[in-house]
Order: C-alpha cells, then sequence, then structure tokens
C-alpha cells in the first residue's frame, strides 16, 4: 500500500510550515504550528492583519487539514501605528472608496480593532467590504457585524446557490453538496475532501 505523504501528525505539521515558508505573504519567523490529527493551531505573532488572514490561508491549502484555528496576534510596527481616529478616517475612507460597498455601512476603530456595521445585499458585497478594511495599515482585527438584508425567493436562492456550485472548478466529484435554506440562513451538507474545498464551497455558495 502506498504511504500517504502526509498522513502523519508530524508530517502535516512539516507540511504547514513548508506552505507558509513558501507563502511571500506570509511572515512565518514567529510562527509555530500544532497539530493534532488535521486540526491545526497557528500561534505566534505577524506584523499586519493581512499576514494574519494569509497564514490561516496558506495551512487550510495543505492537503488533510480538517480545520485551522488561528492563534497569531497582529503586533504593529511602530510605523503602522494609527490612532482611533486616523484609523476610523482611513477606514470610512476607503469604504466610501469601493463602489461595491453600500453607503449604510460604517466603520469604527478602536486600538487597531476595526468595527463594521450596517446592511447589504449579499455575501459578496460582505466579503468585498471586509477586505477593504482589513488591508488598511494599522489594522489589527476586523470584526464584521454586517448584516445582509435582500427581498428574494427561498426557491431562486436555492436553485442559484446550486448552480453555482455545480460551476465551482474546485468543486470535487461526487461530493453530492446540497443547499437547504430556511429562515433566510443558507446551511451546506455534504463533504469535502480538503478545507480548500469547503472554503470553495462556501464562497461558490
Amino acid at each position: 500500500m502506498r504511504k500517504d505523504p502526509v498522513g502523519k501528525t508530524e508530517e502535516v505539521r512539516a507540511a504547514v510550515e513548508k506552505e507558509l515558508g513558501f507563502d511571500p505573504l506570509v511572515d512565518s519567523a514567529h510562527i509555530t504550528v500544532r497539530n493534532i490529527n488535521g486540526d491545526v493551531t497557528l500561534a505566534g505573532t505577524v506584523p499586519s492583519f493581512p499576514r494574519y488572514l494569509e497564514a490561516a490561508a496558506a495551512a487550510r491549502r495543505v492537503a488533510r487539514v480538517t480545520d485551522v484555528h488561528n492563534h497569531l496576534k497582529v503586533v504593529l510596527q511602530d510605523d503602522d501605528y494609527r490612532d482611533d481616529a486616523q484609523l476610523t478616517t482611513a477606514a470610512s475612507n476607503a469604504l466610501a472608496q469601493n463602489v461595491t460597498v453600500p453607503d449604510s455601512v460604517e466603520a469604527i476603530a478602536e486600538d487597531g480593532n476595526v468595527t463594521l456595521t450596517g446592511t447589504v445585499s449579499s455575501s459578496v458585497e460582505r466579503a468585498t467590504t471586509a477586505a477593504a478594511a482589513a488591508g488598511l495599515t494599522g489594522v489589527r482585527n476586523v470584526t464584521d457585524d454586517i448584516g445582509i438584508s435582500c427581498d428574494v425567493d427561498p426557491v431562486d436562492v436555492d436553485r442559484h446557490v446550486q448552480e453555482a456550485l455545480e460551476r465551482s472548478a474546485l468543486m470535487p466529484d461526487g461530493s453530492a453538496v446540497t443547499a437547504d435554506i430556511k429562515d433566510d440562513i443558507i446551511t451546506l451538507v455534504g463533504h469535502v475532501r480538503t478545507f480548500a474545498e469547503h472554503d470553495a464551497v462556501v464562497a461558490a455558495a
């Protein structure tokens, strides 16, 4: 029987560490990795919030990783620090300049933590809004309290979600993922092979 190249705990951890070091968007110098049966925990520090996000994304790309717990802390360099007023202004300007972000969304910053509130019409708008704030200098964390409000028939939503899943190139054959709509909440049921495929399915929906 062929040996699985990343089947053991030590090998999964080593593979995650190698992926973190390979990704140019990750500063892995102060990151430690722990793995228990594919359940990966990242600890340590990174110098910016985008690197915090990318570290988790890199870990999820590794085969046999079933979950990622991102316990990294963002420790800003002195030149990247922004006070609350400066960061709130920067976040508000970033949202205002992004044509996909509705005027109903607001941002407020406190000690590097940006909180987003308001309503959007889709999960895509919500993700775009969070991304606009996440890339700002001085951000330590983004709290997404944005609601999604749209008047659509649940039957149409279910059909559109199923079609999106079928179109996705990362959707594994035979996964039989289905979408259930109840009380404006989409629940995805099925199975995938990797955490990366899990993310692709959620993004498609």
